[in-house]
């Protein structure tokens, strides 16, 4: 696999996640397991949306976990390769599953969001490395532009 391809843990994804954190010293929460699912159910979402999607699944009495809480699992579950984060453009990251890397292209129009097989940058990595001795982490990449739709509507970007 190319070097610009951020990639979980061997065999991370065929183990259960309580034997994954208990690997690491950790025992498996609630809330942790709950954050983990929401990303996956997302795919594409903020701490916020994230978040709110717990309260909205806890429903009207049942116990959500808090913001902070959110914000501390989802960094717990990167550092654990379980998750990552993509900058889309302004605002907060967006966390998806581990699993599938992809990087993202995002619609300056209308905020659409797909995600595209890494390969797609393998010469730009290339010459990334050949010319400035980096390493790219398609994980954490976003580009912008403007998608089919908004073009065919006139709307390119200025």
């Amino acid at each position: 696999m190319p070097d610009h391809v951020h990639e979980p843990p061997a065999g991370a994804d065929a183990l259960p996640l309580a034997q994954q954190l208990r690997s690491r010293g950790l025992r498996l929460t609630t809330q942790r397991q709950r954050v983990l699912e929401a990303v996956g159910a997302l795919e594409h979402g903020t701490p916020e949306e994230i978040g709110s999607w717990l309260r909205e699944q806890a429903g009207p009495g049942g116990a959500a976990p808090d913001t902070s809480t959110v914000y501390r699992n989802l960094e717990l579950l990167e550092k654990l390769n379980l998750v990552w984060h993509t900058h889309l453009g302004k605002g907060a990251p967006v966390y998806h599953a581990a699993q599938h890397p992809h990087l993202h292209v995002v619609c300056s129009v209308c905020g659409r969001i797909d995600s595209v097989d890494p390969a797609v940058m393998d010469g730009v990595a290339e010459r990334l490395a050949a010319d400035l001795g980096y390493s790219l982490d398609v994980g954490h990449v976003a580009l912008s532009g403007t998608c089919r739709d908004c073009r065919g509507a006139g709307q390119e970007e200025s």
